[in-house]
């Protein structure tokens, strides 16, 4: 029998099938219920000291709840409710049919009850109140209820999927939507909603339109196709007008296109579209391969080279203030010219391993001149995708792993991503509840990454792979840095590498002593740093010099001015600034009228102590490095202060005495 019970008597059943909910469906039903009331009753069954638990309606009762927490009901608010015999064991069955035999709406019957609601007087806003969904949402399903009516009619009898209709719904004109919808009928050709989108956006197409490059005006009109020219047009501006006849044509031509293409580079598949880019719905239960730029050549390395020293010598052209106009304007051409060629050097197409590519896919896209486009990437298939007689994709078939082999089972796409997210959760949540096992999965990832191993989906989103460039195969001599980081590479232990995959090798990476895998955090860490300069630009990257201020770096320890890695690539002025600094006036117009190539090797032997002078203008000349050199609020004053730290080879190695005071240009340059 049916009962008022007060709500504060009601309590959640450990019998209810229904353990997980959706917050934003809660929050509807709240809204439902606050703006019309219970509209079904709750099953429940007698407990103890007077109360009842609900054996089918729980997402009810918390809705209620919530509603006298926000004082909108009283806590005591009688609830309709059917009271099971307290012995009668069909409590869970009861639960279970309330959940499970149910149906959801289907669009057509939602956009017709907004509409009339609508036609009440409500608002949009007033409807997505009412029931605790978006406005969004509401004017949604409003447009669909506008849509013509043989458009309509086939959404309510499910001949056509929710996205299908919305593709109609692109335009209000309810002509153009029947007229499409009656060629597609009459032809029995299954297009995309994109396709659908695009033709009743347009009666027409351009003649430069890509469809109608790709398909050619010989083909179309042989088709049937009719094209309309005006005084004034060309081929270009001419108008097709049989857009649903171009799209079915430029379909088969894509698709003939892909299945030449998937057997030329040996792939599984490859997957037309008429769009210029790969859509979310086109990727839809795909996951992308583990892919490279193919190796540059050896040929491809050595025109690196030169380009990189051409491009050197522009660019000293344009540092030169003594340059004319025209030495300055033919530099920038041939600097324009160099980055092109470079450019197209280093975008290499992209590469998968040889026994991955038969299982592998590739989406081909329609450029904007017409030409069918192979896009870079690489995809696979985790989930089948849906028969013909399928069309809305609601089930699909998945392989699952179990008993003595993989068996087959039934799940929805939408399920196996939400299984998959909430499964990751759960890992996410005790990962981070342990900070030592998450800084071993962090440096292990982190140093596995350079582990050939294609047959093996990476488990992390986390890389720290080597920054790209800015100059390919570029390695400083006799740096003291590079060297450092050279033999600490050497150094690190890698026998964790010979486990044969990634859980193996995971297990054996943290047998290492904490000293061993201290040292992969150090330097996987300290590689992932990109290049930077402090000077304005494109170049500069602001936390890199906050980092070297914190660690108070002396560049002058690690870094010396050449001729070879500085003063032969920078103008005769930057020179003599840099004397001015360490020396004054006085030393840097003494070298003033010093040809460019001399003044090089006389500031390379100044800066790196070889000369006797003054010990204040060696100490500051040994601490010196270009501002664009250094970190954070680490100045001139502070390394001079420092100059007894810089390493001896640094210091007094081959200090030379060409003059009285030491400072005399080189040999050469004095004959000069």
């Amino acid at each position: 029998m049916i009962s008022g019970i007060p709500l504060n008597k009601l309590a959640p059943s450990p019998r209810n099938v229904r353990k997980h909910s959706d917050a934003c469906a809660d929050a509807e039903l709240k809204a439902s219920i606050a703006a019309v009331g219970l509209l079904q009753n709750l099953v429940v069954r007698a407990a103890p000291k007077g109360r009842y638990t609900v054996e089918a309606g729980e997402r009810r009762r918390q809705a209620l709840q919530a509603l006298a927490e926000d004082k909108v009901l009283p806590r005591d608010h009688p609830v309709a409710c059917l009271v099971l015999d307290a012995n009668d064991a069909t409590a869970v069955e009861s639960s279970l049919a309330e959940n499970f035999q149910r149906l959801n709406m289907n669009p057509a019957d939602e956009a017709q009850a907004f509409a009339t609601l609508v036609s009440e007087g409500a608002s949009a806003e007033d409807v997505a109140r009412r029931f605790g969904l978006t406005v969004r949402f509401v004017e949604g399903r409003l447009r669909l209820a506008n849509l013509a009516p043989v458009v309509f009619d086939a959404l309510a009898a499910g001949e056509i999927t929710l996205d299908t209709a919305k593709a109609f719904g692109a335009t209000s004109d309810r002509e153009i939507q029947a007229r499409v919808f009656g060629q597609l009928s009459i032809s029995h050709y299954a297009l995309n909603a994109a396709s659908i989108r695009r033709m009743v956006l347009s009666d027409t197409v351009r003649g430069n339109d890509p469809r109608a490059r790709l398909v050619g005006r010989e083909a179309y009109e042989s088709a049937g196709g009719r094209v309309e020219r005006e005084l004034f047009d060309d081929e270009d501006s001419e108008a097709w007008l049989d857009v649903g006849l171009l799209e079915q044509l430029a379909t088969a031509r894509m698709e003939a296109e892909a299945r030449a293409l998937a057997e030329q580079h040996g792939l599984a598949w490859v997957r037309p579209t008429l769009d210029n880019y790969a859509s979310h719905e086109l990727t839809t239960g795909l996951t992308r391969l583990v892919s490279e730029p193919a190796p540059l050549s050896d040929e491809d390395v050595a025109r690196l080279e030169t380009l990189d020293a051409a491009y050197d010598v522009e660019a000293a052209i344009l540092e030169d203030e003594e340059s004319d106009d025209d030495a300055i304007a033919a530099a920038e051409t041939e600097i324009d010219r160099i980055d092109q060629e470079a450019r197209a050097i280093r975008d290499r197409p992209y590469v998968i391993a040889p026994d991955l590519r038969p299982q592998a896919g590739m989406i081909l896209t329609l450029g904007r001149d017409g030409t069918p486009v192979l896009q870079p990437v690489f995809y696979g298939e985790c989930v089948a995708r849906p028969d013909d007689d399928d069309a809305d994709g609601s089930v699909e078939a998945v392989t699952e792993k179990g008993g003595t082999g993989p068996r087959r089972s039934v799940l929805s796409k939408r399920l196996v991503d939400e299984l998959a997210m909430q499964r990751r959760d759960v890992l996410s949540l005790h990962v981070a509840s342990d900070p030592s096992l998450a800084l071993d999965v962090l440096v292990f990832t982190l140093a596995d990454a350079e582990t050939t191993d294609w047959k093996n989906k990476s488990a992390s989103t986390l890389r720290g792979g080597v920054p790209n460039g800015p100059i390919v195969g570029f390695e400083p001599i006799d740096a003291p840095a590079s060297a450092g980081l050279a033999e600490l590479r050497a150094s690190l232990d890698e026998s964790w590498r010979t486990g044969e995959n990634p859980a193996a090798r995971f297990d054996l990476f943290r047998s290492l002593d904490d000293e061993a895998r201290a040292a992969w955090l150090g330097f996987l860490v300290g590689r992932t740093l990109e290049a930077s300069l402090n000077l304005d630009g494109d170049r500069r990257i602001a936390f890199i010099d906050h980092l070297g201020g914190l660690v108070g770096i002396d560049m002058a320890r690690w870094w010396r001015p050449t001729a070879a890695n500085y003063f032969d690539r920078v103008s005769k002025q930057v020179i003599l600034d840099a004397l001015g600094d360490v020396g004054g006036p006085d030393l840097s117009s003494r070298f003033a009228s010093v040809k460019k190539r001399d003044l090089a090797m006389s500031a390379e032997r100044i800066f790196a102590g070889a000369t006797i002078t003054e010990v204040e203008i060696r100490d500051r000349a040994l601490a010196w490095v270009p501002e664009v050199m250094r970190f954070g609020e680490y100045g001139p004053t502070e390394a001079a202060g420092n100059a007894a730290d810089v390493p001896d080879g640094n210091r007094d190695s081959a200090i030379e005495t060409s003059g009285a005071d030491g400072l005399d240009p080189v040999p050469e340059a004095r004959a000069a």
